[in-house]
């Protein structure tokens, strides 16, 4: 079977960035506050550098188990999603105490190593047995080679994703999400976002102390263009399109669970979704459940669910989860923003016609966790209104000019495996198209390509002496800092009255339905 993961180019070397700082609690989430060396503190100091070392752990890397496990049998399936939410669950809880003992750890240069990632370590370790036994135990094969996972480092802010650069090599689907063109994300950014203050401690930034700093933030009108074109259309193209109208979750439709990811497992995400479409979509909601449910969508025929992670701004307010796991409690912190604009396009191939969708196919595009994983599955596109066919970012965050609105948008995998409507590690299954000729590889059949386009209303943030201010950023698990590249988004597709094949259908003849 043929894999999604295209493997991107490693990015530029990242300018440093902020770090760590002092913590203390306060309404249910992590209020932070600068640490730095004293002034009148020898630079050379054994002690000096002690804290500054200690404090420059930005977060905890932990390898993911879930993207590893690529056959994992049917009747597994159940036992194993809830174990690798165990170990989501694991890494969060850790993360909690890395940034709770800041002051620990500037006495105790080895508390770090000794007080959390050995303890994680062992926790993992039997987690990982437990997902051996639960394979084994149904005749399916392990690899064990996924018991060496166990084992997590640490990252200092330098090591994660963000950083001066807006370059991230090649875009791995090829498209620019709301034309199913190409977008590749090249070009340098000047934020501003330097290292402000040498050797010394550094804050990890944000309302909650996770994220985000200055440097993921650039100023879009200081970066070159770097959207290439879409590929030429070929005799057999499928030049249609469909639009589905389903709202911007004016009802505030949330949850921080993860049905695809972590089913029955109530917080499962970590972070807070907006949901369009299916309207009974949780961590406990099934198949069954999903086609009894409403529909926000104008089509009541579309019964698909929707989901991404919602976008807040980090400007000292809160909101109604400050005090709830996924929201506050794990470092997801200020005004959620509804859009004003959520576009809902399925779009054809440029080399061939395509099949319909399968009944409950799912789709997860783009990787909540390239902080710690790498970009290798980013699909993250910002941008701003004006803007959106000259320059689109996977690893900042964009600053708009006045009038301009951000617009965040994502273009799915188009490739289809012609068998299974989701896989052990939900991306196998699926597929991106060639990037230059449009093709699905592996036998992939071409289905219509789903492409988002979210509109917000966001006073720019600004940066001053390296510090931003009013900053904002999408939900993430709380040891993801808050980076651009871990947006993501998530599709179920659920019909009915033969919807599925009108798209399809549309798309093939060359329409603009909906």
């Amino acid at each position: 079977m043929g894999r999604n993961t295209r493997k991107r180019r490693t990015p530029l070397a990242t300018k440093a960035i902020a770090a760590s700082a002092a913590l203390a609690l306060g309404g249910g989430g992590l209020i932070w506050a600068n640490f730095y060396a004293s002034a009148h503190e020898s630079s050379n100091s054994a002690q000096n550098q002690t804290k500054a070392a200690a404090a420059q752990v930005a977060t905890i890397s932990c390898p993911d188990v879930g993207q590893k496990l690529t056959n994992v049998p049917n009747a597994a399936r159940s036992g194993v999603a809830a174990e690798l939410a165990n170990l989501d669950k694991q890494i969060t809880e850790a993360y909690a105490r890395l940034a709770s003992t800041r002051q620990a750890q500037t006495n105790d240069p080895s508390f770090v190593q000794n007080a959390i990632v050995s303890p994680l370590k062992s926790k993992r370790t039997a987690t990982i047995d437990r997902i051996r036994i639960d394979i084994q135990r149904v005749g399916g094969q392990f690899n064990n080679a996924l018991s060496q996972l166990a084992a997590c480092t640490t990252q200092t802010a330098n090591q994660t994703n963000a950083g001066g650069q807006a370059n991230t090599g090649q875009q791995q689907n090829g498209g620019q999400a709301q034309t199913g063109g190409q977008a590749q994300t090249g070009g340098q950014a000047n934020n501003g976002g330097q290292q402000q203050n040498g050797g010394q401690a550094q804050n990890v930034g944000g309302q909650a102390g996770n994220g985000p700093v200055a440097a993921d933030f650039v100023d879009i009108t200081k970066v070159a263009a770097n959207v290439q074109g879409k590929p030429q259309n070929g005799a057999n193209a499928s030049t249609g399109t469909f639009t589905t109208r389903c709202g911007v979750n004016a009802n505030k439709n949330h949850n921080t669970d993860n049905v695809i990811v972590a089913p029955g497992v109530a917080n499962g995400a970590h972070h807070l979704h907006d949901y369009v479409g299916n309207q009974k979509v949780n961590a406990f909601s099934s198949n069954n459940t999903f086609l009894q449910a409403g529909t926000s969508c104008q089509n009541q025929n579309d019964l698909s669910s929707y989901y991404w992670p919602v976008v807040r701004v980090q400007d000292g307010t809160q909101d109604f989860d400050q005090n709830a796991d996924g929201g506050g409690k794990e470092g997801n912190v200020g005004k959620i923003l509804t859009p004003v604009q959520a576009q809902i396009k399925y779009v054809g191939s440029p080399a061939s016609k395509v099949v319909a969708m399968p009944q409950f196919l799912r789709i997860i595009t783009g990787d909540a966790k390239t902080t710690t994983n790498g970009l290798a599955n980013a699909n993250a596109h910002w941008s701003c209104t004006g803007f959106e066919n000259k320059v689109q970012l996977t690893t900042q965050y964009p600053i708009c000019p006045q009038g301009s609105k951000v617009v965040r948008t994502f273009a799915f995998q188009s490739c289809w495996d012609g068998q299974n409507i989701d896989s052990a590690n939900h991306r196998t299954h699926v597929a991106f198209a060639d990037p230059a000729s449009g093709v699905c590889g592996n036998g992939f059949k071409a289905i219509p390509q789903l492409t988002m386009r979210l509109v917000y209303n966001i006073t720019p943030p600004t940066i001053q002496n390296g510090q931003v201010k009013n900053a904002y950023a999408v939900d993430g698990f709380p040891e993801q800092l808050h980076k651009p590249a871990t947006d993501h988004d998530d599709f179920i597709s659920v019909t009915k009255n033969n919807l599925a094949n009108k798209i399809a259908n549309c798309i093939n003849n060359g329409q603009r339905c909906g």
